[in-house]
């Protein structure tokens, strides 16, 4: 292959990747447990949490306390779940490069 070809799919392959990290971003992910629902970003960004109205579970802070946790790690681990099923193909690309 010669270098002006393998540059050419080089820059197709970054314009790529840059569209995908873009659609990672702006996808929007929800995580519940319980009472708790909470809307993240494909960034991280946490953009809304909710707490049903349980007059139970709102007495009990602590319980509520790792509600919220575990409804953030379970959004949080779509988004990488999803980041890696997007993301883990060119991961293979580049090392077929080398």
């Amino acid at each position: 292959m010669n270098m002006q070809a393998l540059m050419r799919q080089a820059q197709a392959m970054q314009k790529e990747l840059t569209n995908t990290q873009k659609v990672i971003n702006e996808t929007e992910f929800t995580g519940k447990n319980g009472v708790v629902t909470v809307r993240v970003m494909g960034t991280k960004e946490v953009k809304e949490v909710k707490i049903d109205d349980d007059k139970e579970i709102l007495d009990d802070v602590s319980l509520l306390s790792d509600m919220v946790l575990l409804a953030l790690n379970d959004a949080f681990k779509q988004v990488d779940k999803f980041k890696e099923e997007k993301l883990g193909k060119y991961a293979n690309m580049m090392q077929g490069l080398m």
